[in-house]
């Protein structure tokens, strides 16, 4: 198949080229909040696809099966492979999204509570904010620092907070997942420039399945496999909900608004999963949650309206 050179704008499909992002600031910013309320629900649905799924099998198969949805995509529209120089780009995307962070965050999520790993990954929009500096020059106010570094001292505390001072064998995992992921947010943020990003994800997926079906195969036939309503109802939306269709309109948005904007709306990513941990797991929460949420609120609204 021949280079990206041409661009479909009715699908939506950009190459070769710049992509004339579709609506404005507000659209980006709500392309990249829906990503975030997709995200969110990633660790109850993998706390619930762990029920009956080893923790290998779960995530080999929701690879697969994202693969399947967004190849599905890519051969319907009939989308040309990317150019050459994308391709490093889209496998940091592949090492980081499809691979690392599931990788990391399951094997945490086996003896870390959901509303524990929620609030150690919010470090995430900063930890982005930060390689997207160092990667791609991106220079934001000092404003935004200052709010975005509040953030994430907030999300700390409160991490530092619920966990008794003491930090778990699974924070190894979970601030491994941070450092991958925001790798693959920034090269995914970069590359959603030039071509829409489902098409980043798509080819990112596509290109992890020489990896990701052998594992398959492998896992499936040394862990047991339980299918239950809460185990495939998990699978399911690890796979087509955040391996997929968030990271779509994630970097959607963040092409839209910016890396560093776009990730700061990450750091209400840990509230929202603390919610989800509650009515779908029952988890309790206490009195701190509220006050970090509105002290991250605010952090947020502050790095939206800051000025690169």
């Amino acid at each position: 198949m021949r280079a990206q050179s041409s661009a479909t704008a009715s699908s939506g499909i950009a190459v070769g080229g710049p992509v004339t992002t579709v609506g404005g600031p507000s659209s980006g910013t709500l392309q990249a909040g829906l990503g975030v309320v997709a995200f969110s629900l990633t660790f109850p649905a993998t706390a619930w696809g762990l029920e009956g799924f080893g923790p290998w099998t779960l995530i080999a198969v929701r690879s697969i099966l994202a693969a399947v949805i967004a190849g599905g995509c890519l051969l319907a529209l009939r989308v040309p492979l990317p150019e050459r120089r994308h391709w490093f780009g889209i496998a940091v995307v592949g090492a980081g999204v499809v691979l690392g962070f599931p990788l990391l965050t399951t094997l945490a999520l086996q003896t870390s509570t959901t509303a524990h790993a929620a609030v150690v990954v919010g470090l995430l929009p900063l930890t982005t904010a930060l390689l997207s500096a160092l990667r791609i020059g991106t220079r934001p106010s000092r404003t935004f620092w200052i709010a975005a570094l509040a953030g994430a001292a907030a999300v700390l505390a409160f991490t530092v907070q619920q966990s008794g001072g003491a930090l778990t064998s699974a924070d190894a995992y979970l601030f491994g997942a941070l450092l991958v992921c925001a790798a693959g947010y920034t090269e995914g943020g970069r590359l959603a420039r030039v071509m829409p990003g489902w098409q980043v994800i798509g080819w990112a997926l596509a290109l992890c399945l020489p990896l990701t079906v052998p594992m398959a195969a492998v896992a499936l036939s040394f862990e047991p496999v339980q299918l239950t309503a809460h185990s495939v109802t998990g699978l399911l939306w690890v796979a087509a909900g955040s391996q997929f269709l968030g990271l779509v309109v994630w970097y959607r948005g963040m092409a839209a608004i910016g890396i560093p904007k776009a990730s700061q709306l990450q750091l209400a990513q840990p509230l929202l999963t603390l919610v989800w941990s509650v009515l779908l797991l029952g988890e309790h929460l206490t009195v701190a949650a509220p006050l970090t949420a509105a002290a991250v609120l605010v952090c947020i609204a502050v790095t939206q309206r800051a000025r690169g």
